[in-house]
């Protein structure tokens, strides 16, 4: 019995290998985790709360950002090439991309300061170390396709304390910019990390505290709350806003949710300079040339961490959607990773929960294709996007489970700051679209996290103040909740 129990936990080991990554896509694959500033952790992609003619974009960067760690606080690379892609027609490649590239500037080199005084504005000489970025737009082929610049900005300072960053919201609002063509708004800067997940028990061989109990390897006593691992933690956020005539195929707006204009898919990639010089003398240290290779890929979340196996992983963050299709005939297919997924043997080895047989063509319709009649493409070439439906109303209640709630505007079709894209994956994994699987307990499963930490903004960019370095906190203790 003893040795039959070590077997099954070495089986669970191995199972949850691919789980135990942070979060939605921190540090998911083994590269990017040696690369946090390249690291796509989260993109987010929903019709804007408060203007419904606009649709709001959030890729999120470098995670795991502690807000205390001064002088050298967690910045934008100037060596990476970030950028939001939008696919228009469903055909797995971008006809729209949004690129934005960084520039760093020290002020005075002779302190090691960030900051020497108390910082008022964005053009106050106290802030020592700054950042600005260029936003331009691409249309086609990113590489090739034709560029318009949308504008030079700054991003918005890190909130440091009480003396550094007295009114940081009045700080962090200033570097919100408009497009200097085709409408819009955009904001890069240190945010609270928006992802609310207890990713430290599901890497401790998938423990979900509500239902604990359940679990057979080993068995626990009862159930516990869960707890948001990223509660106190920041991350590196570009938000943008346009008008959805900006991202429709026609530059029209959708006459209704069956419209060929309507479904756009969404992902974020960071691209490195091929080859980096150093050089150790005065001036620029660091100098990218040979064109550029992307290190970092991110759609749907969970993808990387809970789809694919670590064969697969690095592959994926350097691949494009239109590459997905060929992995679809390699011998470990994505496809057949989405069809026959792992977690539902995790499911029955530590739950007895059962989920539906293989083949599972609704989690094909979930991360591949888009759902029939909600955000599938017509003539769709399966690949991995978050796809959204344009003239999909505002939710007034907005749900956190979504879709399977019955929410339309929420997750998968797009994906909100607010949807609880965890217990969404894990109920959805476990069947509950089929029919005769949406019964207990898969469609009670639950890390036991609902919310995140801080409030959301009710304005863009709508991803909440960062967390300040003076005076915060992690995991189950009360935080300030002032920014």
């Amino acid at each position: 019995m003893k040795k039959s129990l070590q077997s099954l936990l070495a089986v669970v080991f191995t199972l949850t290998l691919t789980v135990s990554a942070a979060a939605s896509s921190h540090r998911e694959a083994p590269l990017i985790r040696e690369d946090p500033t390249a690291d796509n952790t989260d993109v987010y992609v929903f019709k804007s709360p408060n203007d419904a003619n606009t649709i709001t974009i959030v890729a999120n960067f470098s995670p795991g950002q502690e807000p205390g760690f001064a002088p050298n606080y967690y910045d934008f690379s100037e060596g990476v090439l970030y950028e939001i892609h939008i696919d228009n027609n469903g055909d797995a490649n971008e006809d729209i991309t949004y690129q934005f590239r960084f520039t760093r500037e020290v002020r005075n080199p002779n302190t090691f300061l960030y900051n020497t005084g108390p910082i008022s504005t964005l053009d106050d000489p106290d802030l020592n170390v700054r950042y600005s970025y260029t936003v331009t737009r691409v249309t086609g082929d990113r590489r090739s396709g034709q560029g318009t610049s949308l504008g030079t900005f700054q991003v918005a300072p890190h909130n440091i304390g009480p003396k550094s960053t007295p009114d940081y919201p009045s700080l962090a609002n200033a570097a919100i910019g408009t497009l200097s063509a085709g409408g819009g708004r955009v904001f890069a800067g240190p945010r609270d990390d928006p992802f609310f997940v207890d990713i430290a028990a599901i890497g401790d061989l998938l423990t979900l505290r509500p239902i604990q109990q359940l679990n057979l390897v080993p068995p626990m006593a009862s159930s516990a709350p869960g707890i948001d691992t990223l509660k106190g933690y920041n991350v590196n956020t570009i938000a943008i806003q346009v008008p959805i005539t900006a991202l429709t195929n026609n530059g029209q707006a959708p006459s209704g949710p069956t419209a060929n204009n309507a479904i756009v898919g969404v992902w974020s990639t960071a691209s490195r300079s091929r080859i980096t010089l150093t050089n150790t003398g005065a001036g620029r240290l660091r100098q990218g040339v040979g064109g550029t290779s992307q290190v970092s890929r991110l759609g749907m979340p969970l993808v990387n961490e809970v789809v694919l196996s670590l064969a697969f992983k690095d592959i994926f963050n350097a691949s494009e959607p239109n590459g997905d299709a060929p992995l679809f005939t390699s011998n470990e297919t994505f496809r057949n990773r989405v069809l026959d997924p792992e977690i539902c043997r995790l499911y029955k080895l530590l739950y007895n929960v059962d989920c539906p047989a293989a083949p599972r063509m609704d989690l094909q319709q979930v991360y591949l294709t888009g759902l029939p009649g909600v955000n599938m493409p017509a003539g769709v070439v399966p690949s991995e996007q978050i796809r959204i439906n344009l003239a999909t109303p505002l939710t007034a209640s907005p749900n956190r489970l979504g879709a399977i709630a019955g929410d339309a505007g929420g997750f998968p079709n797009g994906r909100r700051l607010a949807d609880d894209v965890v217990d969404i994956t894990l109920r959805v994994a476990a069947g509950v679209l089929v029919p005769g699987f949406d019964r207990a307990p898969n469609n009670a499963l639950s890390d036991g996290v609902d919310a995140n930490d801080r409030a959301f903004l009710t304005t863009f960019p709508y991803v909440a103040h960062p967390h300040q370095g003076f005076d915060h906190a992690h995991h189950g203790t009360t935080a300030n909740p002032n920014p």
